[in-house]
């Protein structure tokens, strides 16, 4: 009974097995096809979703083009703005050259200071004693030279002061805008509170803005009455700002710190260059140092060469080869940062 009871159970395993197998065999095409199905779906959501980030990417990329190609067409709108003011930034008048100085003397009494002074040092050395064609030298020297000489002179040390003063007025600028205040405002902060020769020139930015000039345009002017590339770059941030958009502390205070990275490199340069600048300077005084010890032990040496024709020759030629030999020294020991 055992026995027939087990035999028709394997029986119907058996039969089971086989039902599975069967329906199995039958139903594997349907059931690949739905996975295959599933699978293609899974791939077209992945497509799609990989395609929107590709076409995210495309117009970011595109958007990225298009402000570049307008910052582009902005640098060269300021381009051609710098051309059209590069006339009057290289204004050599006495008028400019004044203002640069920050003197308030007009042109006509800086011209009757001149001329007075001319006149007194001729005078002065017409009762030395001197011929009059030697008077009327030093006189004219005195005059044209020396004035022009010392405007020169106070102009490089205004710049020089701005320099050192302009990356802290940035920094101030930058605070001030984080904290909240527009930008005339923190002009007006500098144009007030500042330390010269930044404090004139800020002054000047916010009267100009009070008579109608934008800030780029009020901050353009700057670069008439202090002509330098920091001016510039200060001038070319705040238009593109005003034109783009942007983070402008962010943008003055980068600026700040390369404003203070190449007066290092520029001090760094002078230090360097020191050795050679003192070597050409001995170098190019030792003929006159050696001429006068000479004359003045044995003053009859050097006579041939002021009454002898040949000695004149002598004498011109070796001025000519002194002044290339220091001309070249200069050169060699200028750089420009």
């Amino acid at each position: 009974m055992f026995g027939l009871d087990g035999t028709v159970l394997a029986l119907a395993a058996l039969v089971a097995i086989a039902v599975v197998a069967f329906a199995t065999a039958l139903l594997f095409p349907y059931f690949e096809k739905n996975r295959a199905i599933a699978s293609r779906v899974t791939r077209l959501t992945a497509s799609e979703a990989d395609r929107g980030q590709v076409k995210a990417a495309r117009d970011r990329v595109q958007e990225l083009s298009k402000r570049r190609k307008s910052v582009q067409d902005q640098l060269k709108e300021l381009e051609r703005k710098q051309l059209e003011q590069s006339k009057k930034v290289g204004d050599r008048t006495t008028r400019a050259r004044l203002s640069r100085a920050g003197l308030s003397l007009s042109p006509r009494r800086f011209h009757l200071l001149s001329f007075a002074l001319g006149l007194f040092v001729a005078m002065l050395f017409l009762f030395c004693g001197l011929p009059l064609w030697a008077a009327a030298g030093a006189g004219f020297a005195a005059g044209a030279g020396l004035p022009r000489w010392i405007i020169g002179s106070l102009i490089s040390r205004r710049q020089n002061r701005f320099l050192e003063e302009f990356p802290n007025a940035l920094d101030v600028i930058t605070r001030s805008i984080r904290s909240g205040l527009p930008l005339h405002d923190a002009m007006r902060l500098i144009a007030s509170d500042g330390q010269e020769p930044v404090k004139s020139e800020f002054r000047r930015v916010v009267e100009s803005q009070q008579v109608g000039f934008s800030v780029a345009e009020a901050c353009a002017r700057m670069v008439v009455t202090m002509p330098l590339p920091e001016v510039n770059f200060f001038s070319i941030v705040i238009t593109i700002q005003g034109q783009a958009g942007g983070n402008l502390s962010e943008a003055l205070g980068n600026l700040s710190k390369v404003l203070r990275e190449r007066r290092k490199m520029k001090a760094k340069v002078k230090a360097l260059s020191m050795e050679a600048k003192a070597s050409g300077a001995i170098i190019g005084s030792l003929p006159f140092v050696v001429a006068l010890l000479v004359y003045l032990t044995s003053p009859h040496y050097l006579e041939v060469l002021f009454s002898d024709p040949r000695g004149h020759m002598i004498l011109i030629f070796s001025a000519v080869w002194m002044s290339l030999g220091i001309v070249v020294m200069r050169t060699m020991i200028k750089f420009d940062i």
